[in-house]
């Protein structure tokens, strides 16, 4: 397993933008599929994008399409995502995982797990 933590997040009044990153610990970083997944209060952890070990593939959430980007430097051990033209529904505690996986759509296909950065869309 990866140790991760997050740091970026902040409050960010509407179209705003903000990045996060996840710094990891372990030589295995580079084997991991990595993602970003988030859940707002009363809601279950959705995925937000994922990119593979060689950046190859990347998938993201219809609802974030176009306004973000998931980015790695497995020589830095870290993985990004740019968020842009931010909205109120992008509220939610912000979540890096690794996964063995190789399609990590779901919170459960999951291995490790940072301990989550806020993120508040307001005006």
């Amino acid at each position: 397993q990866v140790h991760l933590v997050e740091s970026g997040g902040g409050l960010v009044q509407p179209g705003g933008s903000l990045t996060l990153a996840c710094a990891a610990s372990g030589r295995t970083f580079s084997s991991y599929t990595m993602a970003w997944f988030r859940q707002a209060p009363g809601k279950a952890r959705d995925l937000v994008a994922f990119m593979s070990w060689s950046g190859g593939t990347t998938r993201y959430a219809e609802s974030v399409k176009g306004r973000f980007t998931i980015s790695r430097d497995n020589a830095k051990n870290t993985v990004y995502l740019q968020m842009f033209a931010l909205q109120p529904e992008d509220t939610a505690v912000y979540y890096c995982a690794a996964a063995r996986l190789a399609y990590p759509y779901n919170a459960e296909n999951c291995d490790s797990w940072g301990q989550g950065t806020q993120v508040t869309v307001s005006s």
